[in-house]
């Protein structure tokens, strides 16, 4: 550390940016927040908390991405809510073949800002409208509207990402379309409020999560794919 880092460095190393998708919303909070305060301001102090938790949801924090070939990374930050093997939805064009599916639960606490999981070009691209079930809920991974994306790696095959709308989220925002190159941890999405994202690993590959972890958006390893280790026992404690 620098003898010039000072504690102010230190705090304000602490803040995030703030994504660009929220700036409408926090300029509305506060053009809001003034007129309450100058009709009734305690109806302007509820207004401000609720500002600074818009700007709070859409902080975009910098992360640090492995890079090895073959790692699959948090596609969100969230508590890890299932591993199951499961065959993939229709629409996602994947076969038929049993995959092991990785599903994060955002709460309106964690950021929302979405990452490649890996790297490659966008082969599919497909909104699926549907309901606002809890997202917690896994009938959510058919049942409500979504946005799906399958990567193709080169190298290692087909990985699928779903982002998922919850109760509360009604928006499902994509920086990429199909027949982009991505890098691996590169922001392609955001949802708003509250919400899921499924990711389906290549046939025959293990999670290297469970469930219960929190996860980190571009930085946690959810699986190797260069890897021959069995899937890994936890405990809670």
């Amino acid at each position: 550390m620098s003898e010039h880092h000072g504690i102010l460095d230190t705090i304000f190393e602490s803040f995030s940016p703030v994504h660009p998708d929220g700036h409408k919303f926090i300029a509305i909070g506060a053009v809001v927040t003034l007129l309450f305060f100058l009709i009734y301001p305690p109806l302007g102090w509820i207004a401000a908390l609720i500002t600074a938790w818009v700007v709070y949801f859409f902080r975009d924090p910098q992360r640090v991405t492995p890079l090895r070939p073959g790692l699959v990374i948090s596609a969100a930050d969230g508590k890890i809510s299932s591993i199951e093997k499961v065959t993939p939805p229709a629409e996602l064009g994947l076969g038929s073949d049993e995959r092991v599916r990785i599903s994060t639960f955002l709460s309106i606490f964690d950021v929302h800002i979405n990452r490649a999981p890996v790297a490659g070009r966008i082969v599919r691209s497909l909104y699926v409208p549907g309901a606002f079930l809890n997202a917690a809920l896994d009938k959510a991974s058919e049942d409500n509207e979504r946005r799906i994306l399958v990567i193709d790696t080169a190298n290692y095959g087909e990985i699928g990402v779903v982002q998922i709308a919850g109760l509360v989220a009604r928006r499902i925002v994509t920086f990429s379309q199909m027949g982009d190159t991505v890098g691996v941890g590169q922001r392609f999405g955001l949802i708003r409020f509250g919400s899921r994202v499924d990711v389906y690993l290549p046939p025959g590959k293990v999670a290297l999560v469970s469930v219960g972890q929190r996860a980190v958006a571009g930085e946690t390893v959810l699986a190797d794919l260069q890897s021959v280790e069995p899937e890994r026992e936890a405990r809670l404690g």
